[in-house]
């Protein structure tokens, strides 16, 4: 049908027709006339006729941007209609270059990107779909709905995890302002002032905001998991279970208290994890789950723990997060929560110890001599806390060392301390005296 005389003299006709609108500066006339072209065009299935006078239009000396934006709309309509994929990628190749560099198209052109990213990862051409996606800067389109940007730059972090290149996801991820998720939605829906740039509605696919924060604190959640980061993926699981749709059903909250319970455990002692610690035990919903409140308070309570024990109780629980939201944990997950013990009883040791030999704190820890030494070593170069060890005497002493200043503040005050308590015992005896002298006068 593209060979169809009476198609090209009908485009003919309308491209004169379109000519004297655009010279007699009639924006109404110019984009019927455009618009026209591609319908006709459309109508008879020639798809690339179609694609031809797309570019024919768009370059036209002189032409309107009011006709190229309804031209590039319309024909964003015939993408999801097109009889193959091959015609599909052609119209959108031929929609990104007409586009490229016009902002009054920026929004189309983003879209057009975000489905042929689409087509490539459904190809396995999972590098070339992130590269196409990260040449859009949606954060900078004025006209484009807050949710529909969020979506964008979202879709150009997980092609990013999937590519994998860690490195651009966390700078891409950066885009996003959290807080943005915490807006109250009849707040953001205000009159436009004149003057002010209409934001045009998001595509009927972009999720709610809600269900946007959800996306974004999971791929986070993967981002943290490759570094081991345990405290960033609690934060994540903590803001998902604070999602009302997520707090109100136990059959989703369970699975993410059990998951914030596991990697408040897994992490680092830090004022941070402390923090967030002591608020998830005040959590009411743990008591749905009393074992890892157990577990909670056992991290906490300053006893030494004995890890056969505890790896006994817990071993069930920790095999069984692989069938729970979130997958299982990484292969050095066992290994860093028994790490975490020993960290929890060498902070009660210093606790309750001034001075300790080696012997009885590797005993304590469950470690061969060496092992201990090691992970004391460790604690003290985090700063975790302070102690030094005697190495000839094997002893280890968790005082820390005075300042001068602070000795001589000590001496100081230890002497203030001796002399007020003279004067006291000779007030005292003096007092003694004088009722001594009354008792034998009278």
């Amino acid at each position: 049908m593209e060979g169809d005389g009476k198609l090209e003299a009908k485009i003919e006709t309308l491209l004169n027709v379109e000519k004297q609108m655009r010279q007699a500066g009639d924006v109404a006339g110019t984009k019927k006339a455009a618009t026209d072209i591609l319908q006709l065009c459309f109508d008879a299935r020639a798809w690339n006729t179609l694609n031809e006078q797309i570019v024919l239009l768009s370059k036209r000396r002189g032409q309107l941007k009011q006709a190229v934006q309804a031209m590039v709309q319309q024909a964003m309509q015939y993408i999801d209609q097109t009889p193959d994929l091959e015609t599909k990628i052609e119209l959108i190749k031929t929609l990104n270059n007409v586009s490229a560099g016009k902002i009054y198209v920026e929004i189309e052109r983003a879209r057009s990107i975000k489905k042929l990213a689409k087509i490539k990862e459904e190809q396995g051409l999972i590098d070339e779909a992130a590269n196409l996606m990260q040449e859009v800067a949606v954060e900078t389109f004025g006209a484009m709905a807050k949710t529909e940007k969020i979506a964008f730059i979202l879709e150009q972090v997980r092609l990013c995890l999937d590519s994998p290149d860690y490195v651009r996801a966390q700078i891409l991820s950066r885009k996003i302002n959290p807080k943005v998720f915490e807006a109250v939605p009849s707040k953001e829906k205000k009159k436009p002032k004149e003057g002010d740039n209409i934001v045009e509605e998001p595509a009927p696919d972009i999720p709610s905001l809600l269900e946007l924060k959800r996306i974004y604190y999971g791929l986070m959640i993967r981002h943290y998991f490759h570094n081991n980061d345990y405290l960033e993926i609690c934060r994540c699981y903590k803001a998902i279970y604070e999602i009302p749709s997520v707090k109100e059903d136990p059959a989703q909250w369970i699975p993410v208290l059990r998951k914030i319970c596991w990697y408040l455990v897994l992490s680092p002692h830090d004022p941070m994890q402390s923090s967030l610690h002591n608020s998830t035990l005040e959590d009411k919903n743990l008591s749905e789950i009393p074992h890892f409140r157990l577990l909670l308070k056992q991290l906490i309570t300053m006893e030494v723990i004995q890890w056969t024990s505890l790896w006994n109780t817990f071993k069930d629980e920790f095999e069984n997060e692989k069938n729970m939201l979130g997958g299982s944990f990484g292969d050095k997950a066992a290994e860093d929560l028994r790490l975490r013990v020993t960290e929890h009883n060498i902070l009660v040791a210093s606790k309750y110890y001034s001075r300790i030999t080696l012997k009885r704190l590797a005993d304590l820890l469950c470690l061969e001599i060496q092992e201990a030494e090691k992970h004391l070593s460790e604690m003290v170069v985090s700063k975790a806390l302070v102690a030094k060890i005697d190495k000839p005497m094997s002893i280890v002493c968790f005082q820390p060392a005075k300042d001068s200043n602070d000795i001589l503040n000590s001496w100081a005050f230890n002497l203030e301390k001796l002399l007020d308590l003279v004067e006291k015992s000779c007030h005292q005896i003096h007092k003694e005296t004088m009722v001594h002298k009354a008792a034998i006068r009278a």
